[in-house]
């Protein structure tokens, strides 16, 4: 006879019924939040910098392959350093810290301003100078002293029309100011300008009479008084910058400009790397 006795019940239940508290949405809430806070005290931080240093972390996020220069150690991965350097690169030439970075001090303003007083002075007891003295302006700007030669309209005033040959009875004017700038200490940059007028031919534009005016005026300075090695740079700005700007062809715009830098933007002027190499990275 079959066993009728009654046979257990089984009740399986089903694990669970806390996840909808405890899942894993409170790690991606856990992860912003560290996020945020990493980016709260990159600000702090950033808050505190010199501007050099804001500069170059935030010209990393604007375009970091820029830094990415393989074997770099900076602050930031792929860089060569939060602040920029001097060119280290064979035979350059590393210039010295500047110590008057923030802009002239008020002595270096007053040196400035003596040494066109006396310039003017030694200028005065020249013949040269009466007939010309209105073609002659100088003027203290956030470089430093500027001083301008211009031609005139009616007779040539330093250089013969066209040409790069400076006159005699003029260039003693040349020669007085380079004896006195050659008292001075600071770094000098010689620009030749022209008007727009065609010079020349094809062969021999305002780019090269500019350039070779600009120079003529270098030599003479050279050899007249100023210090060896004083000379910055000489540059040729063909018509681009007219003195006179409502006329290019005013004959005031052919002028010489003898720039007498400031210590700290005589800085500025020091070849510095800006980048990585793009022929070598080319060939990595």
């Amino acid at each position: 006879m079959a066993d009728e006795s009654p046979q257990p019940i089984i009740i399986k239940r089903k694990k669970g019924g806390h996840g909808g508290h405890h899942g894993g949405a409170w790690k991606v809430a856990f992860a912003d939040f560290m996020t945020a806070m990493m980016a709260f005290f990159l600000v702090m931080w950033l808050v505190g910098q010199k501007p050099e240093v804001r500069e170059a972390v935030g010209g990393w996020f604007r375009d970091p392959g820029k830094y990415q220069i393989k074997g770099s150690t900076g602050v930031l991965r792929g860089s060569r350093g939060i602040i920029p350097t001097r060119d280290s690169s064979p035979g350059s030439k590393k210039a010295a810290p500047d110590k008057n970075s923030g802009g002239p001090t008020d002595k270096e303003k007053k040196q400035m301003q003596k040494a066109a007083l006396s310039i003017i002075d030694k200028l005065e007891k020249q013949e040269a100078f009466q007939r010309l003295h209105k073609n002659i302006k100088m003027q203290l700007t956030s470089e430093g002293l500027r001083i301008i030669l211009n031609e005139s309209e009616n007779s040539p005033a330093f250089f013969e029309p066209g040409s790069a040959k400076l006159l005699r009875k003029s260039a003693v004017i040349l020669m007085v100011i380079a004896k006195e700038l050659g008292k001075l200490q600071n770094k000098l940059v010689i620009e030749g300008h022209t008007d727009a007028s065609f010079a020349g031919n094809k062969d021999y534009t305002n780019w090269e009479l500019s350039t070779d005016r600009a120079n003529a005026a270098r030599q003479l300075m050279e050899v007249s008084g100023l210090r060896k090695g004083q000379i910055r740079e000489v540059r040729g700005f063909a018509d681009q910058f007219p003195m006179i700007e409502d006329d290019p062809y005013d004959a005031r715009n052919r002028r010489i400009t003898i720039v007498v830098l400031y210590n700290a933007r005589a800085h500025q002027y020091d070849q510095i790397e800006v980048g990585s190499d793009l022929v070598a990275a080319a060939f990595e």
